[in-house]
């Protein structure tokens, strides 16, 4: 949902500073023509109302290249790879994983494996709460080796067990219903 929004949010930008473009995905916008400073600085300043950034530098671009391929993997595919994420993303990008791992940490201060690792326990937290899935059919879904490789990280990142978050959120549901 957000990336659709914030692809909405650059395509009104880009249309309202009629700018054309070929392509606009998440972290990236392919434009026709090379486009004026006057323009790239009207860009930026719309974006940044709506809390998103214009990136020149190639790290920052390379490195939201690659949180967008880790988003699409864990948010919205149906399966996550059966290869090993490193590879994965490194044939996504076209580029030697040990230059996206270490251009990523220099960036983002974080490796890439603690990056999915955080956003596989968002998914968890959407799955446990929305899908009704159980953590077997959970870790299943998203790679893990087992239930209790799939807590341990769930608890590392949320200080919760993913029971305890589960019932937060029954909790919370049915606080909702009963108003």
């Amino acid at each position: 949902m957000v990336s659709l929004r914030c692809k909405m949010i650059v395509q009104n930008a880009l249309d309202t500073l009629k700018i054309e473009y070929v392509e606009i995905e998440l972290g990236f916008v392919e434009t026709l023509i090379k486009t004026s400073e006057e323009k790239r600085k009207g860009l930026a300043e719309i974006l940044s109302k709506s809390g998103l950034q214009l990136l020149d530098d190639k790290k920052s671009i390379l490195v939201e290249k690659i949180k967008t391929v880790i988003i699409e993997m864990v948010h919205y595919s149906d399966e996550l790879p059966t290869q090993n994420y490193s590879d994965y993303i490194s044939e996504k990008l076209g580029y030697d994983y040990t230059y996206l791992a270490n251009t990523f940490s220099e960036v983002k201060g974080i490796t890439i494996q603690h990056f999915i690792i955080i956003h596989k326990i968002e998914r968890a937290k959407e799955l446990m709460l929305y899908n009704e899935m159980n953590l077997t059919e959970i870790s299943y879904k998203l790679n893990y080796s087992s239930v209790a490789h799939l807590s341990n990280q769930f608890k590392k990142i949320t200080g919760l067990s993913p029971s305890f978050y589960k019932q937060l959120g029954q909790r919370r549901k049915q606080n909702l219903e009963d108003i």
